[in-house]
């Protein structure tokens, strides 16, 4: 149990049987009347987003979620295989649960999955991963002076918007908390 004034981003309540993250929260003390605390939540689940207001100092109970490192191996065509990099045990997860972190995730690349009493909640990717353009329309002189963007595929097979003077074969950054925009350009 943990009171109202003890949240902190990131942090899982069990709220009527469903587990919730806080996303936002503030500490609201009006001119008049009590103290409350305007929390935005995501439902761990199903994703959906709601805003809630507590009384301050009321009490919530805190869900316990194991957090862990661990290793993307394979996609064994139903379901994603990660492996503790600790224990090396292995767990499966269900693509419903992966969303559209596939779409960044090569071999081997590190994670954090959270469970919870054995259940995975979710996955999440490190900011910003290194990826290869596998495909995009070659660029042409001078383009490099405006901020106009085209489609490239990655080698995971996404697809993003990169500047005009970003070619073929070339290494860049993407941030994955976005849904994958390009952040700059890796030296090689």
């Amino acid at each position: 149990m943990a009171t109202t004034n003890d949240l902190k981003n990131g942090m899982v309540l069990n709220l009527d049987g469903q587990l919730w993250q806080v996303v936002e929260f503030q500490h609201v003390k009006p001119g008049k009347g009590p103290a409350f605390v305007r929390t935005k939540l995501k439902n761990v689940e199903s994703g959906k987003n709601v805003d809630k207001t507590f009384n301050a100092g009321t009490k919530v109970e805190t869900a316990t979620v194991d957090k862990r490192t661990m290793q993307y191996l394979y996609n064994d065509g139903s379901n994603f295989v990660f492996m503790d990099v600790q224990s090396y045990e292995q767990l499966e997860v269900a693509p419903e649960l992966i969303g559209d972190a596939a779409d960044f995730m090569l071999e081997n690349t590190e994670a954090i999955v959270a469970t919870n009493e054995g259940r995975v909640l979710f996955i999440e990717l490190p900011p910003s991963v290194e990826l290869v353009i596998t495909y995009t329309e070659p660029g042409v002189v001078g383009d490099s002076a405006t901020g106009r963007t085209k489609p490239a595929t990655l080698e995971t097979g996404a697809e993003i918007q990169v500047p005009l003077f970003i070619e073929q074969g070339e290494k860049i950054k993407v941030d994955t908390r976005d849904g994958g925009s390009y952040l700059s350009r890796v030296k090689a």
